[in-house]
This record gives structure tokens, sequence and C-alpha cells, in this order.
């Protein structure tokens, strides 16, 4: 599911394109304190090394990093507490079927606003083995190198 790019996007994983091969995605409503929505107007998040699992047929997010807000008195609570993602019944369900069956992930690929309100986009994924990412690194380099080469060629420097 793409979102549009005018939504201010707040963080992303990278690492998760890097890590892992990432299927079907959804956007995920996220419930936050206070303080919590006043550092991520701030851009301040991280979601490397987040995770989500789901816990009595309701899923959580954990890992994902927000620092306090530091102009906040109360509500500071921890910066990678767990928290709850907001998903209809029928898309939790299928999740929950596909993570168990296929032995895949949840990870946390955007978190961004939408309408006001702060959003993350969340996707089924398997985990690359090394040979997978060196085997996307060399691919990424060689179109990178073709690319260079035909730019020079167009500019009628000698190769």
């Amino acid at each position: 599911m793409k979102k549009p790019e005018t939504d201010p996007v707040i963080a992303r994983n990278r690492r998760a394109a890097h890590d892992y091969q990432l299927g079907e995605s959804w956007e995920a409503g996220i419930v936050l304190q206070g303080p919590e929505v006043k550092a991520l107007r701030a851009g301040r998040a991280s979601l490397i090394g987040g995770f989500a699992i789901v816990e009595d047929r309701e899923i959580w997010l954990h890992g994902v990093h927000i620092p306090q807000y530091s102009q906040a008195r109360w509500f500071n609570d921890g910066s990678r507490r767990k928290r709850k993602l907001l998903l209809h019944r029928a898309q939790i369900d299928k999740i929950e079927r596909k993570v168990n069956e296929s032995g895949r992930t949840i990870v946390p690929v955007t978190l961004y606003f939408k309408d006001g309100r702060v959003k993350v986009e969340i996707a089924l994924a398997r985990g690359k083995k090394t040979w997978d990412k060196r085997h996307a690194l060399a691919e990424r380099e060689a179109t990178r190198e073709a690319e260079r080469a035909l730019s020079r060629h167009l500019k009628g420097h000698p190769a």
C-alpha cells in the first residue's frame, strides 16, 4: 500500500530493505502519548531495530526509539516502550495467519504524519541470507557503473 509523498515522513527504516525481503504492507495507526507526538513533530525517531508481534489478537510495536520530549513535564516514559498498533480485526487476523504459517516477521518501514495523525507502515518480511545481501549490493554497483559509463560517453569523455 503506497502512500502519497506529500505526507511528512518522520523516519524510514532503510535497513529493513537491506536485511529483509519485504512483502505485503499495511498502514497502521499507533497509540502514542502527548510528549511522544511532540518529539515526532520535531522529527526525532528511529525505526532501526524495530519489530512488531501479535499478542492476544493485538499487534504491538517493539524497539522503535522515540526520544523524550525535553519540554514535557510528565508522561516521559521509556523511549523504547512497546506501543499498540491500530488495525482492523480482519487485517490483524490475516497478518497473524501469515506470520504463523510462513515464519515471517513484521517490521516497521516508514513512520509519517497523515491528516495530523501518526501512521506507521508495516510490512511482512523474510530475512535475507548473507549471499542475498552481497548479490543485491553487486547488482546495485553494476547498475551505477553502467550509468556512469553511459554518462561519460554522452558527455564525450574517453572511457
